[in-house]
């Protein structure tokens, strides 16, 4: 059962660094691999570069007064979020600020 898991290579986990600004500051996020192309896909639906996505999330979060303590946490649960509402829409979510 768990061999579609645990059969996975190695290079699907991995991690890969992206250096980027957010709030003027140059920071460097490390994620798996998996994770930068849901983000890259994510903001390509949005219109956005990546590091613009990224960089409007953490600004929305911090709009909310919301302080993020594991903010690649964040960026995980947000593909997930993304992946849950493709598969229940059968299309990428939208940006709810436009509606």
């Amino acid at each position: 059962m768990c061999a579609i898991f645990s059969g996975q290579a190695p290079e699907s986990y991995a991690y890969r660094s992206r250096s980027l600004r957010l709030n003027g500051y140059s920071t460097s996020l490390r994620l798996e691999d998996r994770f930068w192309r849901l983000l890259d896909e994510i903001a390509e639906d949005q219109g956005m570069s990546t590091p613009k996505f990224i960089a409007t999330l953490h600004d929305e979060v911090a709009a909310l007064e919301r302080e993020t303590q594991n903010f690649t946490s964040l960026l995980r649960c947000t593909c997930l979020v993304y992946l849950e509402q493709k598969a229940g829409a059968g299309a990428a979510p939208k940006d709810v600020r436009a509606a």
